[in-house]
């Protein structure tokens, strides 16, 4: 008998070997930009698209994918977005400001927004205490999550998803402050930094408890979003992550996981490595978004041998370098080499790593999917498919 999307998750995620692997679009740092998305409508006139206008990710300038498409890219997860509240229109530019009081600004052509300012650059302890921070408690960034929630919990069998609150504490802390400064507050004005950080913590756990409150008995999954990495490297000493940063996040998961049964999945961009096994430590469950264009996390085999036992992962399908410029069969090798290298006895959730941009050709995106649904079939037979592929390499 086949399994269910959401019986493959809890197998997959208990590290036993499920149907087939699972397959994810469409949340927070993992959907479609709008351009992209007019293009894929072009190319899938079958598939009923009219969302191109129900923006996701007002800075990242995504959608909210429709349900016609995620059922032709045959997507396991369906995901609960909290809404867009306590944010005021800039009048001095096309932008807004967040329910941080972090200013953003659209860019010339209004592809995306970007962070325009940080409106505790210059403040001090006791700033703190005055500072116009979030309600917390808004009833409007939950409202209607509940009935959703019951509603795909009692008539599918999508594994639910309780999309993040974005917001973290470290990148959070960073846009508030501004990068520079609170680097040098967490080496120099330590007092600052951990005043500034337990804030934000502790109003992001009670964002979450309402959060759990609505919906916490229906999803499967909890996605919480920091960046710890860059390209090449670490944003910081892994030594000064542990001693400042670490802390205050698994507090934060260490409490999403008491309100409710679910798998946590945190999203942190770049080269992670060094800190995998602290990762491990903050109660993840599921790491995204295996970047492997970044230094250490090209080798997803290594990753499963080292980490697989006690950590899933998620994504894995490059969007910066691969995906705009492969060609057909350099994306059959990547699906393939992907599945088996993380997939092996379960433990993996295929996924572009980031949104899709408007650069990725339509019928890539397209091909991806279809590769993964052609290939994702357990047990996992793709050994010949992989060294095809190597040899097609070695050729060109």
């Amino acid at each position: 008998m086949t399994m269910t999307p959401r019986e493959n998750f809890n197998r997959a995620m208990n590290h036993q070997q499920p149907d087939r692997v699972l397959v994810d679009m469409g949340k927070h740092i993992g959907s479609i930009h709008k351009k992209a998305y007019l293009k894929l409508m072009e190319h899938l006139p079958d598939v009923e698209m009219n969302n191109q206008d129900r923006i996701l990710d007002r800075m990242a300038q995504t959608v909210i994918p429709d349900e016609a498409l995620l059922q032709r890219f045959n997507i396991d997860f369906r995901w609960l977005v909290p809404n867009w509240v306590q944010v005021t229109e800039r009048e001095d530019t096309n932008g807004y400001i967040d329910m941080w009081g972090v200013p953003y600004r659209a860019t010339a052509d209004e592809d995306h927004f970007a962070v325009d300012g940080a409106p505790l650059k210059n403040a001090t302890l006791a700033d703190l205490e005055t500072y116009a921070w979030p309600d917390p408690f808004d009833e409007d960034q939950f409202k209607g999550l509940a009935e959703q929630a019951k509603y795909w919990f009692e008539n599918t069998d999508y594994v639910i998803g309780a999309d993040a609150i974005k917001a973290g504490p470290l990148m959070t802390a960073l846009q508030m402050r501004g990068y520079e400064q609170f680097f040098m507050d967490l080496v120099i004005d330590v007092e600052f930094a951990d005043a500034l950080l337990s804030k934000i913590t502790d109003l992001l756990k009670q964002m979450w408890t309402r959060y759990m409150q609505e919906v916490g008995s229906y999803v499967q999954i909890a996605y919480v979003t920091d960046d710890l990495g860059t390209q090449t490297s670490m944003l910081m000493s892994p030594k000064l992550f542990q001693q400042r940063i670490k802390p205050k996040m698994q507090e934060l998961h260490e409490h999403i996981k008491s309100l409710a049964d679910v798998k946590l999945m945190m999203h942190t961009d770049g080269a992670v490595l060094p800190v995998i096994e602290d990762i491990i430590e903050m109660q993840v469950d599921v790491i995204n978004p295996v970047q492997t264009s970044t230094s250490g996390m090209q080798d997803t085999a290594n990753l499963k041998q080292q980490f697989g036992e006690r950590l899933s992962f998620h994504g894995a399908i490059d969007v910066q370098q691969f995906l705009p410029n492969a060609n057909s069969q350099e994306l059959r090798w990547e699906v393939a080499k992907r599945i088996q290298d993380l997939g092996t006895e379960g433990g993996f959730i295929i996924a572009p790593c980031h949104n899709i941009g408007h650069d990725i050709a339509p019928e890539n995106v397209i091909a991806l999917f279809d590769l993964i649904n052609e290939l994702g079939t357990y047990p996992l037979q793709l050994n010949d498919e992989i060294a095809l592929n190597q040899s097609y390499f070695a050729n060109h």
